[in-house]
């Protein structure tokens, strides 16, 4: 084997069925999480918004992050999840092909939370996108693997 530059060749797995989801936090106080639900923002649309800039970070994560191997997407959907103080973004990709779609769930769900926090950061400079983390993936020689909850 040469020195590719540190490049991994995924040519030996076999093409499967995967799919993963992570998701991203943006926390905030209660008056911009409801501005944001109730689209009372002076950037309009801010679901519609960070569910597109969700479904593009996941769709363009092989250009964005080094080490990614482009994959044949077959999916991706954002949903939101509200709660008091914070939005979760939820991101779900699926994909057939050599290598899963991790990074790319990752992409869609952080960009997403980012999205948000955009279009609050003119009435609320404390907001903050935290807890972005993988929490369940299927397929591939690993299987199905599920996030331990926490009580964070």
């Amino acid at each position: 084997m040469n020195d590719s530059g540190g490049s991994i060749d995924v040519s030996e797995k076999d093409v499967t069925l995967r799919r993963a989801v992570a998701q991203s936090i943006l926390v905030a106080p209660p008056e911009a999480i409801q501005a944001i639900r109730q689209n009372a923002l002076p950037k309009k649309d801010p679901l519609a918004t960070a569910r597109a800039a969700g479904l593009l970070a996941a769709k363009r994560t092989a250009s964005l992050i080094p080490h990614c191997h482009p994959i044949a997407l077959t999916g991706v959907a954002v949903a939101f999840d509200f709660a008091d103080v914070s939005v979760t973004a939820r991101c779900e990709v699926t994909a057939v092909d050599r290598t899963g779609p991790e990074m790319e769930a990752l992409c869609g769900a952080a960009v997403a939370a980012l999205a948000l926090y955009d279009t609050i950061k003119g009435i609320c400079r404390g907001a903050r996108v935290t807890q972005t983390l993988l929490v369940e993936k299927d397929g591939g020689k690993s299987g199905h693997w599920r996030a331990e909850q926490s009580d964070g």
